[in-house]
């Protein structure tokens, strides 16, 4: 069984994602700040937030899950500091953000919030 590391980190800015373990490894260490072997595990995106790709040291070397939305998009998350890099993320709030949404229902549900106010 694979058991969640206790930090979760996810990226602000998008990357290529064609890039592999040592590249975001790298990544993490140099512009994340943070140590690619901890019990980390850092949420990557594309400029489209369509495609998502996850690096975790286990203890024994690196795993990378690489996942493609057949419709909507990631929703990284908005509140952001200014010049924040990486945001930290629960356990709940990465799955809701590997569920992706659906832009449609989105924009339903911002109508019917504006409408009931």
């Amino acid at each position: 069984m694979i058991a969640l590391p206790s930090t979760i980190l996810v990226a602000t800015a998008p990357i290529d994602l064609r890039l592999s373990f040592d590249r975001l490894a790298g990544i993490v260490r140099e512009q994340l700040g943070a140590d690619p072997r901890s019990d980390t595990l850092v949420v990557f995106h594309n400029k489209a937030r369509t495609h998502a790709k996850m690096l975790w040291h286990d203890g024994v070397g690196y795993c990378l899950l690489y996942k493609r939305l057949d419709r909507g998009t990631y929703r990284i998350p908005l509140a952001i500091p200014a010049g924040a890099r990486h945001v930290t993320a629960s356990a709940r709030e990465l799955s809701v953000l590997l569920e992706g949404i659906d832009e449609a229902t989105l924009r339903a549900a911002r109508r019917t919030a504006l409408a009931k106010r």
